[in-house]
């Protein structure tokens, strides 16, 4: 049992899946930090506000920290922004210059006599009636 669990820890999808959780984790860092250090006082400077997450409003005692929201949501904009822009747009364009479509099964023959294409399933050319040989 143990060789079976070894052997299902080192199969490739297994890691491949824990290295790409790893560079999530430190994308996010970088998103997070561009977002705090660049995104974040640019638009300061256009609003006033030095920093979104000290945002906030009361009602009835109750403090709604929408500030932080802010900064998230811009932090997943950008994330999502990077991901679709330079992971998905590229892979996109790769995968329909690289993969091919496979070639369908053809739907007819040509007549041998007539040369007009037949149905695989006719017996007979629709156009010189000839009777067809069967079809491979």
């Amino acid at each position: 049992m143990l060789n079976e669990f070894r052997r299902f820890l080192l199969r490739g999808n297994v890691v491949d899946l824990g290295i790409g959780i790893m560079m999530g984790i430190a994308f996010k860092s970088v998103i997070d930090s561009l977002v705090a250090d660049m995104m974040t006082p640019l638009i300061a400077a256009a609003g006033g506000q030095t920093d979104f997450s000290l945002l906030a409003f009361t009602v009835n005692g109750s403090t709604f920290g929408y500030g932080n929201f802010i900064n998230v949501m811009i932090a997943f904009l950008i994330a999502a922004a990077v991901v679709f822009f330079f992971i998905m747009t590229p892979m996109n364009h790769m995968v329909s210059r690289y993969m091919t479509e496979p070639t369908p099964e053809p739907a007819t023959r040509k007549c041998p006599f007539c040369i007009i294409d037949v149905p695989l399933a006719a017996t007979r050319c629709g156009h010189c009636t000839s009777e067809q040989p069967a079809a491979a």
